[in-house]
């Protein structure tokens, strides 16, 4: 295989990766005016992501990172076109950071409500905007010959990109939802089961609207690889639907990774729709993006292949470390316990 072409995949992998692990982190922040009733149980929905939120945003570093050596001529075109909504996506994961570490510097409700909300702007923002950006790309963007994008913000908030946005919003929230429901008892795992159940309906109809209205788009383009973007929508919707019966049925480990499984295939949906572009142009076909004509030197892809397959797998082993080390439910009693021993 041309290495263009396994780096195209490979960028894709990593752009999965990061909405899975980044996504349930959005989905916690998004909870936490539900599911946060009292000090307590704020704490308890927090404190489920405290040891790896950040561990988990670093996926999108390295797929940036990626797709800039990769693709360059991509990534000059897409930053610079797309700069307004991933300029607000950054200014949220800062405003999200930030949160977590400074809500516990002082003993006031106030100072602490307000960084709550931060928490759950800062994951509303990006769970929108991430959809919205990704549906452009998929769908195709004013683009000249000098593959220079020509539109403006509004141009990117169009139909298909909006109902993309609000289904990603919505399958973030929910992967959340069946995050705390698993790492957390008593009263705050009750409510994430019963949010969740409140989700199902609007996630399972922004879901398969996406799925529906993506694989028109692609058939309408004649992509080559229309069977699996078929194939990965029908196992997204079908993942989709086992997640809400687990929840029902109060099996919580099932239930997040019928999660895990709905966005894994959703994305391999949206960037299989792609292929072979990685960035059409609705202003001529002539001034897309693809593949061949966005991607590095053979040199520079070889050296990236040798790096990933050395380090890739280093990584992986010290996330799945990471998450083997904090397995353990966040429970009401032992947050309770820490408040009592540090007032003494």
């Amino acid at each position: 295989m041309d290495l263009a072409y396994l780096w195209f995949f490979i960028v894709g992998v990593l752009f999965v990766g990061y909405f899975v692990l980044d996504g349930f982190d959005f989905g916690v922040g998004m909870s936490l005016p539900f599911l946060g009733k009292d000090e307590v149980s704020r704490r308890q929905v927090i404190n489920t992501i405290g040891p790896i939120w950040d561990l988990n945003e670093t996926w999108v570093i390295v797929a940036g990172a990626c797709l800039f050596a990769a693709f360059p001529e991509w990534y000059a075109t897409l930053f610079s076109g797309f700069y307004l909504p991933l300029l607000l996506i950054l200014l949220a994961l800062i405003a999200r950071g930030v949160s977590f570490e400074y809500r516990h510097q002082r003993d006031d409700l106030r100072w602490k409500r307000r960084f709550d909300w931060m928490i759950t702007i800062g994951s509303a923002v990006p769970a929108l905007l991430w959809g919205v950006a990704v549906a452009n790309i998929v769908q195709g963007v004013p683009i000249d010959a000098d593959k220079n994008f020509t539109g403006s913000l509004f141009t990117l908030l169009n139909p298909y990109g909006l109902w993309v946005g609000v289904t990603t919003l919505l399958l973030f929230f929910l992967h959340g939802v069946y995050f705390v429901g698993l790492k957390t008892d008593g009263q705050v795992h009750h409510d994430a089961q019963a949010l969740g159940k409140k989700l199902a309906i609007p996630t399972v109809i922004f879901a398969a609207g996406t799925v529906v209205w993506t694989i028109f788009l692609a058939a309408g383009r004649g992509a080559p690889l229309l069977w699996a973007v078929i194939a990965c929508g029908s196992i997204a919707a079908v993942a989709l639907l086992l997640s809400v019966w687990f929840n029902i049925a109060d099996r919580d480990g099932k239930a997040f990774a019928a999660g895990a499984v709905t966005i894994v295939f959703a994305v391999l949906t949206l960037w299989l729709a792609l292929f072979p572009y990685v960035m059409p142009s609705t202003t001529d076909d002539a001034f897309s993006l693809t593949i061949s004509n966005a991607s590095s030197t053979p040199m520079t892809l070889q050296i990236m292949s040798w790096a990933a397959l050395i380090f890739l797998p280093l990584v992986l082993a010290y996330q799945a470390w990471t998450y083997w080390i904090f397995r353990k439910r966040i429970t009401r009693t032992t947050i309770e316990e820490a408040e009592l021993t540090a007032a003494h």
